[in-house]
């Protein structure tokens, strides 16, 4: 197919159906400019009747064969050649124009899918889209017809939500109602004549198809004409003749064309239904009610006059003609309807003055006919009796058509599958009704031949039904029919008069009118028709108006009725007496009065002399008599009951419940004769007492249910007992008589009877009323806890002993139903009194949670885990068990969250928990997912044998089955950590289970429940619910999987068919007009599924598996032509969201929520960028798309609306805050907004970086298209400032706390916290706290009238929290994306111009309001770090810089000076965040921001005229606050982490240790007096030291966590600490007396290094530096540090320093006796380096020669030993770079890649070639820290030998003994280092030095290797070359000089290989003393030593000689402008002096 267009055609997208279910009130439907839109596009499809998809004609195959069809809308398809194969082809077929083909192939494709189950041999492409598309299609032209019967409803009803659509389209649609109705019913006649079509009359099934096809359509055609002459079109004569001719002609549609083709049930259903929709239309367009009205009725009717069939004479004749021929049974309803009609025309000829001759003759020869005598009848009269009289059976068609006709009974149509539209509709009912009243006023109820049968049918149509569909006209009845005269309620009449001896008829036409519908005992009533009778609130207000007259009409009935014998109308002790036709008689008869007074039951006195009416002959033995007294009918409903217990105890042996006066002879003036009701004569029928109780019983609950304030009324009136009782004793109230019945009912063991089920069921069921009773609820609750019977398993007699095994054996659970309805309704009433409870009265908590507790043990044992194996009768009951269950689970959850603490009833939601989780067992969770896994194949059974009554339950079983494992999964995740194993229930749901077929053709045996889950999101026939609920359990099981480890299980794992599977999601969120929910719930899914599986997240994203085809290419490519043939390619959700983002315009107006779930699945998309890098590489690359995202984030929010809740309304049938839409659109744009941010940021961060740092930084696409603006400081600042704005109001919740706490301090706001995910909660007022928990909690409130206004308070004041944080979260959710984005953006802002002045000024603006933020809270606290991460992000695009404006400087003052301010915030302290007290600590923000602005301090601190006096005292108070801070910070964190392990400490150190660092500095601290006494009050470097020696400086106590952080915890930021403190004198002096060799001698690594195995690598860290080498290092350094720091005045310090040297004796050694045959690491180097350095602190810190410390001396001596070693090998390193660089080996992968970039040296590789970086940049460096450790070496020989001295003391002052060098010209490996060694090194330091000041000084010679380094320069390799040069300079030249003045020299061992060698040997060296030693005399010794100084003293003056031009050039290099003196004239007239003239 081709491409879709840009603007979609709704002709398309919408189908009929959807249209239909719009107009029909569908939540979440369109809004009225929509439904104009599609009605009008449609208009002349909904016009024609006969044709609506039209004919084939040649303009439209023209159309089609030019490749581009305008549709009716405007919109322009593209046909390609597919598409107009296709179309012809179903042109042809259905026989339809070839446009209206074109959209139906289109819509299909688009709505459905085209699903080829494989091609056949037998079958073409085309005949498989035929096949596919014929049910659509026919579908589509039923719903045709049926989207007029909305519009004709709604234009009759103005409350109609579609009211004004159906007002506005309906005349453009029907502009003459009369044509079209006469269109439509010739259409109708012609399909009953019309034959199955050529084409299928081959194929018997798809004849039969068509013939029922035919049939439903003539069906809803019918439906259309009761609808249309409902009101819309007049009953004008022509037109209702026409009706009646079609009605007859057809005989109620049963004659058919093709009846052979309907023989089956779905075919005679259609057919019935067709019957009784016209019996009801035929009775319908006679408009009874109208025509009772007689004004109504005109023979002469003004010209002006609505037209009306009575002003038709010829229309009447004819209709009289067709009624009187038409006298069967089937017409008995419209016969009876003619008759009241021809009485009504009797009526008004009567009394009308004024008849047209015409009309009288029609009268006079129709009405009244001549020839039967005077006393004739009328023809209305007979017509009258015929159609009642038994053998007609009126009554019986009647009472078939309420009790079995579709039409009438929702259960029927459910279970039958009927076509009807609108089953059990009121107007049906209302017509019913007419007919019934126009019968009472046509005949007398007193002469209806079965009166029985018309009670009946009474009841059955007001009664038995839908409470929805009854209400109205029960309602009706009492407020209008009931005054229209005493023959419309009549039978009320008859029926009080024989009450109570006649007590069931009254008892039930009363509970009829009661407006409450049918029962649950009624066959009628099923849970799928009691869900669907779920009645709106003005029905409440109409049901309580109607239980209100039955409640009254009880409560004082005028009569009372008595069958008295006749012997006590006689004798001496005659009760009653006979008067013979009084003159107050009233009808003949005889008058009866009582002589005594009688106290009826009820307790009512009848006072003597009442007079009595006789009601039955006077013959017999007994009379019965009405009497006039006024009695309460309610306490004779209670005395049944009575009479009833009473009876029963009796019966088996009990006690009566209270004694009654018993007759006997009294005298005048006595106690009143007291009868009981078994003396008044009541009749019991078959059903016995059990009846009359079930009766009495079902009465008071239709009245009491959901009416409280009616309900304690009636209670109320049965209470008070009548004043004349002398009887103390009272009998037992209601609710203790129904627990004895119920306890009576269930401890008779015998057989099961159907009475017993209905009195059972009735007993609860009013119990479960009365619950709703606060004031009698109580009473129930204790009942309930002293009986057994109900929740006990091992009891003899008891409900599962009793009702359980009867009903086991019956299968039906009629009684099990009710129980569990009375268990959920004991938990809806515990928890909505939470809040009724005082706080004193506990113990009526105690005792609900202990019959829940009771209840839920029962349920659950007893029928949870044993339901599943029961018989049933009907299957719907199985799942209604299952339903009830799993929704009181699910009520309990939600009700008592597990997740909180403070919880009410905690045992019993901690049970049901445990029982779904914690303690699982398969019986538990069997039932669960077995229910889902087999559903498909039940689902599938049922709809096939057309039980769509069961469908319907197993459709509630799964939306309550789904709803529970979702509450489960989603605590499992709330509770649960990362790691742990899945739970019973996921293992369940991700195993394959017994199921059978799915809802594919393919059947298996075993199915996996995921995929069932999966199955059921895309299916339209399990309602709207299940697929969001499935949708939500897998989202939910999806994330909990991801938390289970070490291999989490898959969806996709699970998936029959992924791609099919994921194809039908991307159609779901594709189409623009499926359920909004729905889609959002599937973008969400799809978007966790792309986080958390990778395999599910390819599919989504590519579309399709990577998987190689295995059959040969060419049958795969065919097979691959012929799927694209038959389906256009399948878009992937990439290009999905790509496509609708292109119109983000209109969905940021009206629907941001879809907008930002798009735009939030792009975003983890590029967080997975890497992984899918093929798929979005395009999308990277598309302007168009950045354009929409940078757009997106550029939009602004506008003004936030209001939050705080005023009023309410009503949306979707919910009752929202005026303010939530406004708040839930202005949040949905800020989310949207956010997510757009986050996916800039994300694609700069996937930008590939170059590979070499000389390539310029690319620029990705995304950055160009928001790179404007950071130009635009307006819009950059608006941007911003936006994000970090903040509406959070601490106050309301205060408020709302403090409200509660007063009024209801049982409820607190944690118990009604929603635990739903963030991702499935909808903004608004219902965001945080669920509304629908509060109102649950507080329901019971709304019946005090005081407390409405509290309740509705508190109300507004949640739903004011949940708006404020609606709108919170998405500030919040936007600051986090633009501080991502910042950080993400830091290379490419930095360099933009001018940027660095405005985010200064942006950051002292945010800076400012976190300075003034007064509020507190945890939340606020949130906020607070959100925007200081904000702030972070700015101030690091702002980064150092070497220049600073004015105004740069004056933005950061003021940046300065609120940081301070931030830092003392009161509202929001630094120390609750330190503390751990906030759940998002946001300290170590803000400790980054100090270290930015303190070290930008320090820089502006060090440039001339940047600070004056007021910006350095700002920035004065800044570092004092900071550091007084940070000390306490690091006390308490070094304390903390003494005592655990926690990665946050860790981090918290090492951001303490830095700022700590940067603010101690000289520069920006002038002095450290105030710190340091804090640090000594506070013991924070005791404390470090304490820390240090008990941490594990190796990290092997974590081996996991130290290969992830590749360093231990703690001791490096420790020994940083002490690094900081040792840099500073005075703080050293501090740190030096804390003990701090102890430390650094006893701890986890002394004895490693005093063994010498710290070794550079650790075997457990590969690749790493081993954390051991490092600490150790910078223990070294730190001690160094610490004497360089003290210097000489501090000995004691030096001293016990070299105390260490010992202990680290083998290290020291180790490092030192390095030889240039061992391999070199840099971290050695570095070892090495801090080895030497603090032997030079302790030389440089050494006493005086004057006053040597021995230990300090012994030490030193010791170190040169090793030194002139290491100097030697290092001298080879040095003269042979090629061999040095040999040796590296890399320790860090930086380090390995790096030496992978070096170029092999060539072997004549010399130092000065390493200087080029262009060839060996490492090896460069490695001799730069060769050389630097070289200096080291020499400079620290150059202190131990005091080389100073030398040169400036007297010779008779020199350390002779020091002179260590031999003065030989031998350089020997191996050996001490002699003055060749010196020589030769310095030779080699000048040729390097030469070199390199011949270069420019800024040229970079290697580059960094790591982060932490700096890229190495000429001035620095200069630097350290030089000094190099100078201290090897000075030690060969003072060295020299002091062997000179040696006195002891030995030649052989000056020069071992001198051509004069001596035999004589040395004597041995005499124990150096001090002074001058004594004059030898010159022999030969003397001459060699002359000989061979003059030799070295001529090459140390060549080498100054040459040094002293480069050294001078070098000052420039190193911008030396003043230099002091030159140090090579200093040596060479020393050696001139000292050494040169003394040896000549």
């Amino acid at each position: 197919m081709s491409g879709e267009p840009s603007k979609r055609s709704t002709l398309i997208d919408v189908t009929y159906q959807q249209l239909h279910s719009f107009l029909s009130g569908q939540p979440e439907g369109a809004l009225p400019e929509q439904l104009t839109q599609f009605i009008t596009s449609r208009a002349a499809q909904l016009r024609n009747v006969s044709k609506p998809y039209g004919k084939p004609n040649d303009s439209s195959r023209k159309a089609v064969e030019s490749g581009t069809v305008t549709l009716s809308d405007g919109i322009k398809l593209q046909v390609d050649e597919v598409a107009k194969e296709f179309t012809t082809v179903l042109s042809k077929h259905f026989d339809i124009d070839e446009i209206q083909a074109l959209i139906l192939l289109r819509s299909f494709l688009y709505n459905e899918g085209l699903h080829l189950n494989g091609f056949k041999s037998d079958k073409t492409l085309l005949e498989e889209l035929i096949a596919a598309i014929t049910p659509f299609y026919y579908s589509e032209r039923l719903f045709a017809l049926r989207t007029l019967i909305p519009l004709f409803r709604a234009h009759q009803n103005a409350e109609d939500p579609v009211h004004v659509t159906a007002f506005e389209n309906l005349p453009k649609i029907i502009p003459d109602g009369r044509v079209f109705a006469g269109e439509l019913i010739d259409e109708y006649l012609r399909k009953t004549s019309e034959g199955v079509p050529n084409n299928l009359s081959a194929d018997p099934r798809a004849a039969s198809r068509w013939a029922k096809q035919n049939c439903k359509e003539q069906l809803v055609m019918l439906e259309v004409i009761f609808w249309a002459m409902w009101g819309y079109i007049p009953c004008e004569g022509p037109l209702v003749v026409k009706l009646y001719e079609a009605a007859y002609d057809t005989n109620l549609g049963s004659l058919q064309q093709n009846t052979t083709s309907l023989l089956d049930d779905e075919g005679a259903q259609i057919l019935q239904d067709s019957a009784a929709l016209w019996i009801l239309i035929t009775v319908e367009v006679l408009e009874l009610e109208r025509i009772a009205e007689l004004d109504s009725v005109e023979f002469s009717p003004p010209p002006d006059h609505t037209p009306f069939y009575v002003t038709s004479l010829d229309s009447v004749k004819r209709i009289h003609t067709l009624v009187m021929a038409h006298t069967g049974s089937q017409y008995a309803c419209a016969y009876l309807a003619w008759a009241f009609v021809l009485s009504r025309f009797h009526v008004k000829a009567q009394e009308s003055m004024e008849i047209p001759d015409s009309y009288r003759s029609f009268l006079e020869s129709t009405i009244s006919p001549p020839g039967r005598g005077k006393d004739r009848e009328l023809t209305h009269t007979l017509m009258a009796r015929t159609v009642l009289s038994s053998d007609v059976g009126l009554f019986n068609l009647l009472l078939t058509l309420l009790t079995s006709s579709p039409v009438f009974v929702t259960a029927a149509a459910w279970r039958t599958g009927s076509t009807v539209t609108d089953p059990n509709a009121i107007a049906f009912r209302s017509v019913l009704k007419g007919l019934l009243m126009s019968m009472v006023e046509l005949v007398p109820v007193e002469l209806i031949p079965e009166f029985d049968s018309f009670v009946e049918v009474w009841i059955a149509l007001f009664g038995r039904s839908e409470s929805r569909s009854v209400v109205g006209i029960c309602k009706q009845f009492w407020q209008h029919d009931w005054h229209q005269g005493i023959a419309r309620r009549a039978v009320f009449d008859v029926a009080r008069s024989r009450f109570p001896i006649h007590f069931r008829s009254l008892v039930r036409l009363l509970r009829a009118l009661s407006g409450s519908g049918f029962l649950d005992t009624d066959p009628l009533s099923t849970t799928a028709s009691a869900e669907y009778s779920r009645i709106s609130d003005g029905d409440v207000a109409d049901q309580e108006i109607c239980s209100r007259h039955v409640f009254y009409y009880m409560d004082k009935l005028p009569t009372f009725s008595l069958v008295i014998p006749v012997s006590s109308c006689s004798g001496p002790n005659a009760v009653y007496e006979k008067v013979q036709y009084g003159p107050s008689a009233s009808g003949p008869g005889l008058i009866y009065k009582n002589i005594r007074a009688i106290r009826l039951p009820g307790g009512s006195i009848m006072p003597p002399r009442s007079t009595g009416r006789l009601l039955s002959s006077d013959g017999g033995d007994f009379v019965a008599v009405c009497w006039e007294h006024e009695s309460n009918g309610w306490k004779v409903v209670i005395d049944v009951l009575t009479e009833y217990v009473t009876r029963r105890r009796m019966y088996v042996g009990t006690a009566d419940l209270y004694q009654d006066v018993t007759f006997g002879r009294t005298g005048p003036g006595s106690v009143p004769l007291t009868l009981r009701l078994e003396d008044v004569g009541m009749e019991i029928d078959d059903g016995g007492d059990e009846a009359l109780a079930t009766d009495a019983l079902d009465l008071i609950r239709s009245v009491i249910q959901d009416q409280p304030g009616l309900a304690e009324e009636l209670l109320e009136a049965l209470e008070i007992s009548d004043a004349s009782s002398t009887n103390d004793s009272h009998p037992p109230d209601l609710v203790q008589l129904t627990t004895m019945i119920l306890e009576e009912a269930l401890s008779r063991s015998q057989a099961r009877n159907f009475l017993r089920t209905q009195l059972v069921t009735s007993a609860m069921s009013v119990l479960s009323a009365l619950l709703t009773l606060p004031k009698y609820s109580r009473r129930v609750w204790l009942y309930i806890r002293s009986t057994s019977v109900l929740f006990s398993s091992n009891q003899a007699h008891g409900f599962a002993s009793v009702a359980l095994a009867a009903e086991r054996v019956s299968g039906q659970y009629t009684m099990t139903l009710a129980l569990l309805h009375l268990v959920q309704k004991l938990a809806q009433e515990a928890f909505a009194s939470v809040v009724m409870i005082p706080a004193d009265s506990q113990r009526l908590s105690q005792v609900k949670e202990e019959v829940l507790l009771r209840a839920a043990n029962f349920v659950h044992g007893e029928i949870w885990v044993e339901h599943l194996g029961w018989k049933y009768v009907h299957l719907g009951d199985r799942f209604e068990i299952g339903r009830c269950i799993s929704s009181l689970y699910s009520y309990i959850l939600v009700q008592s969250p597990p997740a909180i603490g403070n919880r009410p009833y905690p045992v019993l939601s901690q049970v049901v928990i445990d029982t779904l989780v914690h303690k699982a067992a398969s019986s538990s969770i069997l039932p669960l997912v077995s229910a889902i896994a087999t559903s498909p194949q039940t689902l599938g059974g049922l709809y096939a044998s057309r039980h769509l009554g069961d469908a319907r339950r197993l459709i509630f079983l799964l939306e309550s089955h789904l709803q529970l494992i979702r509450l489960v999964l989603n605590f499992k995740q709330q509770t649960s950590l990362q790691g742990t194993k899945p739970s019973l229930l996921e293992q369940a749901l991700c195993s394959r289970i017994s199921g059978g077929a799915g809802f594919s053709d393919s059947a298996r045996a075993r199915v996996d429940p995921v995929d069932v889950l999966a199955t059921f999101v895309k299916e339209r026939n399990v309602g709207t619910v299940v697929p969001l609920e499935a949708m939500k359990v897998l989202h939910a099981l999806c994330s909990s999987l991801s938390m289970v480890a070490p291999s989490p299980p898959t969806i996709v794992g699970h998936l029959t068919n992924p791609e099919s599977t994921v194809a039908s999601l991307v159609r779901i969120v594709q189409h623009p007009y499926d359920d909004l929910p729905l889609r959002i719930s599937v973008w969400n899914f799809i978007t966790l599924a792309v986080d958390k599986e990778p395999t599910l997240a390819n599919l989504f994203v590519a579309g399709h598996f990577h998987i190689p085809i295995s059959e040969g290419k060419e049958k795969a490519l065919d097979k691959t032509r012929r799927d694209n043939k038959g389906q256009k390619e399948q878009m992937t959700t990439l290009e999905v969201a790509r496509v609708t983002l292109e119109h983000w315009k209109e969905l940021w107006e009206a629907n941001p929520q879809l907008l930002a779930s798009i735009l939030q699945f792009l975003y983890v998309v590029w967080q997975h960028g890497h992984e899918h890098k093929a798929r979005i590489d395009v999308t990277r690359q598309d302007e168009e798309f950045w354009s929409w995202i940078a757009a997106i984030a550029r939009e602004e929010l506008g003004p936030y609306p209001d939050y705080v809740a005023h009023s309410f309304l009503v949306l979707d049938d919910e009752r929202h805050s005026g303010l939530h839409e406004a708040v839930a659109v202005q949040s949905s744009r800020g989310m949207a907004k956010s997510y757009a941010v986050r996916i800039l940021g994300q694609d700069v961060f996937l930008q590939p970086r170059p590979t070499s740092s000389d390539v310029p930084l690319p620029k990705p696409l995304s950055y160009t298209k928001l790179a404007p603006i950071f130009k635009a400081e307006e819009q950059l600042n608006e941007s911003i400032l936006e994000a970090v704005s903040s509406l959070y109001d601490p106050s309301l919740y205060d408020a709302v706390t403090e409200h509660l706490s007063e009024i209801f301090p049982s409820l607190s706001l944690e118990q009604i916290r929603l635990q739903d995910p963030f991702v499935e909660r909808e903004f608004g007022d219902n965001f945080v706290f669920s509304l629908k928990l509060l109102r649950s909690r507080l329901q019971l409130c709304l019946m005090d009238d005081e407390r409405v206004s509290d309740v509705e308070e508190v109300e507004k004041q949640v739903m004011s929290i949940n708006l404020n944080m609606s709108l919170t979260h998405s500030q919040i959710a936007l600051a986090e994306a633009w501080q991502f984005l910042f950080r993400q953006l830091l290379p490419f802002i930095r360099v933009e111009p001018g940027i660095r002045s405005a985010l200064l000024t942006l950051a002292a603006t945010i800076s400012g309001d976190l300075a003034r933020e007064k509020r507190r809270g945890e939340v606020v606290a949130t906020i607070h770090g959100t925007r200081l991460g904000v702030l972070l992000s700015i101030l690091e695009a702002a980064w150092f810089t070497t220049t600073d404006a004015a105004a740069d400087v004056d933005s950061f003052i003021t940046l300065v000076s609120n940081v301070h301010m931030i830092l003392l915030n009161e509202a929001q302290p630094l120390s609750q965040s330190f503390l751990g007290k906030l759940p998002l600590p946001f300290h170590r923000t803000l400790l980054q921001i100090l270290y930015f602005v303190v070290r930008q301090s320090r820089h502006m601190a060090r440039q001339p005229k940047i600070f004056n006096a007021s910006k350095r005292l700002t920035v004065t108070e800044l570092v004092d606050a900071t550091v007084t801070l940070v000390v306490d910070a690091l006390r308490l964190t070094f304390d903390s982490a003494r005592t655990r392990l926690d990665l946050d400490l860790d981090r918290d150190m090492e951001l303490l240790v830095a700022v700590f660092e940067q603010c101690t500095r000289p520069d920006i601290c002038s002095s450290s007096l105030p710190w340091l006494t804090k640090c000594q009050e506070t013991d924070v470097i005791n404390s470090s030291l304490g820390l240090l020696v008990h941490s594990d400086m190796v990290g092997q106590s974590d081996l996991p966590l130290l290969r992830i952080r590749r360093i231990p915890l703690y001791s490096p930021h420790i020994l940083l600490f002490h690094m900081a403190l040792v840099s500073i004198p005075s703080s050293a002096e501090r740190f030096a007396s804390e003990g701090v060799i102890a430390a650094f001698s006893n701890n986890s690594l002394s004895s490693a290094i005093s063994l010498g195995q710290v070794d550079v690598v650790l075997p457990e860290l590969p690749g790493e530096r081993n954390p051991a080498h490092r600490s150790y290092c910078s223990m070294l350094a730190i001690i160094s540090g610490v004497i360089s720091s003290l210097g000489r005045q501090h000995q004691y310090f030096t001293t016990a320093a070299c105390g260490i040297v010992p202990l680290y004796g083998k290290q020291i050694s180790r490092a030192l006796s390095w030889s240039i045959g061992d391999p070199i690491t840099l971290p050695l180097l570095e070892e090495m380096e801090q080895v030497v350095n603090l032997f030079y602190a302790i030389a440089e810190s050494a006493p005086p020669l004057t006053n040597p410390d021995p230990i300090i001396t012994k030490v030193l001596r010791v170190f040169g030993t090793h030194a002139l070693v290491l100097l030697q090998q290092l001298n080879y390193a040095l003269t042979h770079p090629n061999h040095l660089a040999s040796l590296l080996e890399p320790v860090t992968a930086e380090e390995r890649a790096a030496m992978e970039k070096e170029p092999i040296a060539s072997a004549s590789l010399s130092s000065v070639d390493m200087v080029d970086l262009q060839k060996h940049p490492l090896t460069a460096r490695l001799v730069h820290r060769v050389f630097k450790l070289c200096n080291l070496v020499v400079s620290t020989l150059v202190s131990t030998s005091h080389a100073y001295d030398v040169l400036l003391g007297e010779q008779e002052d020199w350390p002779v003994h020091e002179a260590l060098i031999v003065p030989h010209s031998k350089v020997v490996l191996g050996e001490p280092a002699s003055v060749g060694t010196l020589l030769e090194l310095a030779n080699c330091s000048l040729d390097v030095l030469r070199n390199l000041v011949n270069r420019p000084a800024g040229q970079a010679i290697a580059p960094a290797t790591s982060l932490k380094e700096v890229p190495l320069n000429v001035r620095q390799a200069t630097l350290t070359v030089r000094q190099n040069l100078e201290a090897l300079l000075i030690y060969a030249v003072t060295q020299l000089a002091m062997w000179l003045s040696k006195p002891d020299f030995d030649p052989a061992a000056a020069d071992m290989e001198t051509d004069e060698q001596t035999s004589q040997a040395m004597e041995a060296r005499e124990p150096v003393t001090r002074g001058r030693a004594p004059r030898p005399s010159l022999t030969l010794a003397e001459r060699l030593r002359r000989g061979m100084t003059g030799e070295m003293a001529s090459d140390l003056q060549a080498l100054l000689t040459r040094s002293k031009p480069v050294l001078t050039k070098s000052d420039e290099v190193l911008e030396r402008k003043h230099t002091s003196g030159d140090l090579t004239q200093v040596l060479l007239r020393f050696l001139n002096e000292r050494v040169v003239a003394p040896a000549a």
